[in-house]
């Protein structure tokens, strides 16, 4: 008989598989008339060059539970993105499986990609089992005949492994029989639609362990010499197995350094070398990285290849779908997305930037992708749908589908419409944000950042302020003053480029970042800032009808304020709520921030009765205009609280501080600077009042929020030590004290400078802690310092003035006597009652101080008698 009357005999011309299926076929058909070997638990398992196979051990026990179901033919799928090790898993258990004799009835590995799966298995039962098969029928016959004879006994069971499936037809007539629970089957395949007709399992990239423990199999001794870099390389890699094994054997080979490797590869990307399949390394892999992802690129449509390279250009985050479709949808017949997606994402915002919106650009001319295109993509496992209409791409998959976009002829328009939907979505980042407002735009800031940061070149004219002082916005509103920073310094540089050094929008760059270098305490850098902001809108919008130029004279007046500047400061503050109200109307809530900022001025001059006025009105504005728990709100209750404590009206100022500290923590959160405010002036007032316990861990909250926000060298931060060290004060804890006052004195002259208002409070402070251990001449030193700095700041007459004169005179005196705080009270006391003076009284005390200084007889009296 010929080898061609042979074939025919089977039947197997009638294979749907091809010509090249056919010479495999020719091939196999002959394999019958050598000599066979068979043997008890057959296989044939290709070798695995894995030395350990890590992170795994959970979804091999998931695997061998849903195999070992008896009630039926047990079918379980391994899903997953290319290179994540689909087949080394289900080699990996076939492996583990068949020295323990689990399946006697053997083993049959099929590889559906390179070869008909039907005609593997006659091969196998030929080979392996020694089975004769009839000379009729057609293929499914023939693999349906094995399927009846294969076991020899009753109670063996035989896994079956269709490896590499890319259509449910390649496997669905040579599935063992549903009825047969003897017949076990693992099909490993990267489209989650045949998963899903099976007991699917959907492997998941490496934890970071495991995916530096898999780096460390191949490069021992360069992951224990440098772990970081380490860490650093398989999150690179995304913890994707084939990536970390291909880059593992290459570097063995090139000997070239994690660190030197990991920059070359973020260079190079998927072109690097490191990530290509090594002619010389047997894998269980036979591909690239690239490869592998290739195989499922050429299943799109193209439509959904253009889906695909859209979506490389958002970060590597979890990506809305309302932000998808709308960047699919531009130039679409449907209303603008302004008015409708953008709208449904963020159903709560209601203030927008008084910016016109850009019109639509006429060369978006992309085909239309659409949300089945979506499914065709994670159907593939080149895109993880996250739930809840949220998708992400996996780092490589980014880098790869990028690259498809770079090779492209629609690079530049997608790009284009990326950013005009980015700038929309920036827009609607209010100025006064709320935790509600950042949950929603957190979802989004990676993409936004990708605009900014890759894509800026496509911002044009105004979009440039926009969208900069949007993001500087989301974080300075946070108080996440440090991730600002970038985008204020690069909204002005931008700005200019664009729009000319005159501009608005320029002055308004610059107040933006004059106003976080102040909240910073870069005082020095901050004022040019404000003077070059005021003048651009002096010059270009008139002295007194810009509200440019009202805030550029606010916000100056505020940096004056905290300088201790008060009498620069006041008629900036007047001028400013001047052209508010007459441009904006006297109950404007713009208006209500001018208020305060005068109030507070007013408050530290000693001129309670005017501030009191301001923040009255100033928190009947916020409250009728904006609500009753707006921010704004807050920031008043809280001034209004200060006013009365420092009256020494405690009972006033108490329910005032909780209301603001509840809307604060309410819409700001637990550890944003305004609630660390409110946390101060609460644990004064309960220090005031000998609460030492309640006060301390109010401090120490307020100081720790400090320290995260702004800094261990920041002024504030230098006030909360000064506050925490006044308690200790209180409470005989000197030891504890002294510290927190140098290293606030330290920082307060470094960033404020020697004769500053905070200075002079901080030196007092530790005047008052010398004293109280005795060291009479050291607080009077100190003491004298702050009087001096108080006089030229405040004058004479302030009172805080009138209080440091006190406590020089009485630390003089009580150089002279030796005596402590407490005795010289009682001699002044005893002083007053003899003469028929008012007391207990400062003016009397004052006096009394004044004369013991100078009366060497009476000081010598005194001494004797103590």
């Amino acid at each position: 008989m010929s080898e061609e009357q042979q074939f025919n005999q089977t039947g197997i011309e009638n294979s749907t598989f091809g010509d090249r299926a056919k010479i495999f076929i020719e091939q196999k058909i002959i394999l019958p008339l050598v000599p066979k070997q068979v043997k008890d638990n057959p296989h044939n398992l290709p070798n695995s060059e894995v030395a350990q196979f890590v992170g795994r051990a959970e979804v091999l026990t998931q695997l061998d539970q849903q195999l070992q179901q008896n009630d039926r033919v047990a079918i379980s799928t391994l899903t997953g993105m290319g290179g994540i090790g689909k087949s080394e898993l289900a080699l990996q258990y076939a492996w583990q499986e068949w020295p323990k004799k689990t399946y006697r009835g053997g083993i049959c590995w099929l590889n559906v990609a390179d070869s008909d799966p039907g005609l593997s298995i006659l091969s196998f039962a030929q080979i392996h089992l020694g089975l004769t098969l009839p000379e009729e029928g057609g293929l499914v016959e023939r693999v349906r005949y094995v399927w009846q004879v294969w076991l020899k006994k009753e109670q063996d069971q035989t896994l079956i492994v269709f490896d590499d499936v890319r259509e449910l037809s390649q496997i669905r007539d040579y599935l063992p029989p549903q009825a047969d629970q003897h017949f076990k089957v693992i099909v490993t395949t990267r489209n989650e639609q045949i998963a899903r007709n099976f007991n699917p399992i959907n492997l998941e990239v490496l934890s970071p362990e495991s995916a530096v423990e898999l780096l460390a199999v191949f490069l021992p001794d360069a992951v224990k010499n440098n772990s970081e870099k380490a860490r650093e390389l398989v999150e690179w890699l995304g913890r994707l197995p084939l990536g970390i094994e291909l880059v593992g054997r290459y570097e063995q080979y090139m000997k070239c350094g994690l660190e030197e490797l990991l920059k070359q590869l973020q260079a190079q990307r998927l072109k690097d070398e490191s990530l290509q399949f090594p002619q010389n390394a047997f894998m269980t892999a036979q591909r690239g990285v690239a490869a592998a992802f290739e195989l499922s690129w050429k299943e799109l449509s193209g439509s959904s290849q253009l889906a695909g390279q859209l979506l490389s250009l958002f970060a590597e985050s979890a990506i809305p779908q309302d932000l998808i479709l709308a960047l699919f949808e531009v130039e679409s017949p449907q209303p603008p997305l302004n008015s409708g997606a953008i709208e449904r994402y963020f159903p709560t915002f209601s203030k927008w930037f008084s910016k016109p919106k850009a019109e639509p650009i006429s060369e978006f001319n992309l085909p239309k992708p659409t949300r089945t295109d979506l499914r065709h993509l994670v159907n593939l496992n080149l895109l993880k749908d996250l739930g809840g209409n949220n998708y992400e791409l996996h780092t490589l998959i980014r880098h790869y589908l990028r690259d498809k976009l770079e090779a492209s002829e629609v690079k530049e328009t997608a790009k284009k419409a990326y950013v005009a939907e980015m700038v929309k979505v920036v827009e609607t980042i209010d100025k006064a944000l709320t935790l509600e407002d950042v949950a929603k735009i957190e979802p989004l800031i990676d993409h936004l950042k990708i605009a900014a940061e890759e894509l800026n070149q496509w911002l044009e004219n105004e979009n440039s302020f926009w969208f900069f002082t949007g993001l500087g916005r989301f974080y300075n509103d946070q108080g996440l003053y440090s991730e600002a920073l970038s985008y204020h310094e690069q909204c002005l540089k931008l700005t200019e480029q664009h729009l000319g050094a005159g501009h608005p929008h320029v002055a308004k760059s610059l107040n933006n970042l004059g106003l976080l270098y102040r909240t910073q305490g870069r005082y020095a850098e901050a004022e040019p800032l404000f003077l070059r902001s005021l003048s651009i809108g002096e010059k270009h919008l008139g002295a007194d009808h810009s509200l440019v130029v009202a805030t550029s004279l606010n916000n100056l007046a505020e940096l004056y304020r905290s300088q201790g500047r008060y009498a620069e400061a006041e008629p900036l503050f007047l001028r400013s709520l001047s052209i508010r109200e007459k441009y904006l109307g006297a109950d404007h809530p713009d208006v209500a921030p001018n208020l305060n900022n005068l109030g507070l001025l007013y408050r530290t001059q000693g001129r309670y009765g005017e501030a009191e006025l301001l923040f009255l009105r100033s928190l009947s504005i916020s409250e009728k205009q904006l609500g009753a728990d707006h921010r704004e709100v807050a920031a008043s209750l809280n001034n209004l609280g200060l006013l009365y404590y420092t009256q020494g009206h405690y009972a006033k100022a108490k329910p005032l501080y909780q209301r603001s500290l509840a809307i604060c923590e309410k819409h700001l959160g637990a550890d944003h600077p305004n609630v660390a405010q409110v946390l101060e002036n609460l644990a004064a007032l309960d220090k005031s009042q000998g609460h030492y316990a309640k006060a301390e861990p109010l401090y120490r909250r307020s100081l720790s929020i400090w320290e995260k926000r702004l800094g261990a060298d920041h002024p504030q931060f230098a006030q909360s030590l000064n506050y925490l060290g006044s308690l200790y004060h209180n409470q005989g804890r000197y030891a504890e004290a002294e510290p927190l006052f140098r290293r606030s004195l330290s920082i307060m002259e470094k960033q404020l400078g020697a004769n500053h208002l905070d200075v002079a409070a901080n030196l007092n402070n530790l005047a008052f802690l010398y004293s109280a251990q005795g060291n009479y001449a050291e607080a009077e030193t100190l003491s004298q310092r702050a009087l001096t700095i108080w006089q030229q700041k405040l004058g004479d007459h302030h009172p805080d003035t009138k209080d440091s004169l006190f406590a020089t005179k009485m630390f003089n005196v009580q150089v002279l006597l030796d005596c402590d705080t407490e005795t010289l009270y009682g001699l002044l006391q005893i002083l007053a009652q003899r003469a028929n003076l008012p007391y207990p009284n400062i003016e009397t005390y004052s006096m009394l101080l004044e004369i013991m200084a100078t009366n060497p007889q009476l000081l010598q009296s005194l001494r004797q008698g103590l």
